[in-house]
């Protein structure tokens, strides 16, 4: 991309599908049509962890699902946790949004700016499914055991 040049859904879609993390099969990536298009990537070498990436005017916004807020044991003990231990996570925050399907859940996200490059974007990516599989094991004891 030129300097100042801003990614769209589709043109990061092409990018990152020609990179070598599609290559190397560390990605599956499906573009999700809609009013505001977005793209799942299933990050395979993560367990196959859903990240959704959705560029929103001059911003690239990544996230993925933790849990439903329901399955926290104390929520807020866990809310306290979390803000106290915010900084674990670099590049990632932890918040909660409803999702159609689950309700009020803890998501973690992340964010850059829409002229970032590519290895930024990747960087990014990879970030957040680790950083997902970190929480993961650090809060763990905080949930219910379905």
């Amino acid at each position: 991309m030129k300097d100042q040049e801003l990614w769209t859904v589709r043109t990061l879609q092409t990018a990152l599908q020609d990179s070598a993390m599609a290559s190397s099969g560390s990605v599956r990536i499906e573009l999700l049509e809609g009013s505001e298009p977005s793209l799942l990537l299933q990050m395979l070498d993560y367990g196959d962890l859903p990240v959704f990436l959705a560029v929103v005017g001059e911003q690239i916004v990544v996230e993925a699902m933790l849990w439903p807020v329901a399955q926290v044991k104390d929520v807020t003990a866990f809310n306290d946790q979390v803000l106290r231990t915010h900084k674990l996570f670099p590049l990632s925050t932890i918040g909660i949004e409803t999702l159609p399907e689950v309700g009020d859940a803890y998501i973690m996200f992340g964010a850059l700016s829409a002229a970032s490059s590519l290895s930024d974007v990747q960087l990014e990516l990879e970030t957040l499914a680790d950083n997902v599989i970190r929480a993961t094991e650090a809060f763990e004891t905080q949930l219910i055991t379905v």
